[in-house]
């Protein structure tokens, strides 16, 4: 058999990597052809993981989870010499060395194939950062998340007179626009690169005038001023209500202290006994004691409140009822009180 040295292949992401493997075999080798496709680990003392099988016309591919259903033999007869195997929807994780072993006893032989799979720089973003207006600086910025490195990027202007500005400065990726003037506005695109491929998008740059910025801290004085006015206001209002609402307690707390408290039950009593004994008094006087006993005032006998106060507020007294006998006893003379007719004369 024959055998050749490692070689190299690198492919991109997504692509088929055909990994060759003829070989020869000589008339003295007259045994059973066996191939295997094998994936050596980085570290020497671990074992060998194992991909493909090809023995006594049967293959076996269901050995290694990533790669079921992706690899498989190139030629539909490898006893012909073509130990070849395919590797379809390459993966940034299927990069590694490779080693192909063919068997036909007394004869063997192996290849060594290194594969890199890279990733072509994946749609980059571009935004302007800093403020686009007259005299100002910014920074044109195009960022790819994916991609094998190194990956360049480049600016261009694709309208107006298509060259970038004078003062422009490209730094990995940024272009760096000092002074801007209304020259400046245009559309600029940035394209990445890498060896699995290119990418692009592009920006609008718009430059404006600088704003006005007297009008806004204008306002913004004023506004405060306003704000200051309400509170003024709302602060007044609020005390001239609270030392309304005080004085308006303090005049309640006056009237209630003019009013004299109510009499009590006892002095009510002790009235209408006054009035009975003086009703009594004057049932034993003559009509000429009469006639003077009116004449004369008696303002200091009943209190003023007790006329004043309404009927309903008057003590209910139960009349005393004294037999004669019992008058005797307590040193009363028994009067005859005269009758009075309808005109005011005594019977």
């Amino acid at each position: 058999m024959e055998s050749t040295d490692t070689i190299s292949l690198e492919k991109v992401s997504g692509e088929t990597a055909v990994m060759d493997c003829k070989f020869t075999t000589a008339s003295s080798d007259i045994g059973q052809l066996g191939i295997e496709w094998v994936l050596l680990p980085p570290d020497v003392q671990s074992k060998d993981t194992m991909l493909l099988m090809y023995s006594a016309g049967m293959v076996y591919d269901k050995y290694y989870d990533p790669v079921i259903g992706r690899i498989h033999l190139s030629s539909q007869d490898p006893a012909s010499g073509d130990a070849s195997v395919e590797l379809t929807n390459l993966k940034p994780t299927d990069s590694g060395t490779y080693q192909c072993r063919v068997k036909k006893i007394p004869g063997n032989g192996n290849r060594k194939i290194t594969l890199n799979v890279i990733v072509k720089p994946s749609t980059p973003r571009c935004y302007i950062e800093g403020t686009p207006e007259n005299t100002q600086d910014i920074a044109l910025k195009c960022l790819s998340s994916e991609g094998t490195a190194p990956m360049s990027y480049s600016w261009s202007k694709i309208t107006d007179t298509k060259t970038l500005p004078q003062n422009a400065v490209l730094d990995n990726g940024a272009l760096f626009v000092k002074n801007l003037t209304d020259g400046n506005s245009g559309t600029y695109q940035c394209v990445v690169t890498n060896r699995a491929g290119t990418d692009q998008c592009i920006v609008n740059l718009s430059v404006v005038p600088p704003k006005n910025t007297s009008g806004v801290i204008a306002g913004a004085i004023i506004g405060t001023l306003l704000a200051l006015l309400a509170l003024a206001i709302i602060l007044i209002c609020w005390y001239r209500t609270r030392n309304k609402k005080k004085y308006e307690k303090e005049i309640s707390h006056e009237i209630k202290e003019d009013v004299p408290p109510p009499k009590s039950r006892a002095s009510t009593a002790r009235s209408f006994t006054s009035v009975g004994s003086n009703r009594s008094s004057l049932g034993s006087m003559s009509p000429s004691n009469l006639h003077e006993y009116s004449l004369k005032p008696h303002y200091d006998k009943i209190p003023s409140e007790e006329y004043e106060r309404p009927p309903s507020q008057a003590p209910n007294l139960p009349s005393a009822k004294v037999a004669g006998p019992n008058l005797s006893r307590a040193g009363a003379v028994p009067v005859m009180i005269p009758a009075q007719s309808r005109d005011g004369s005594i019977v």
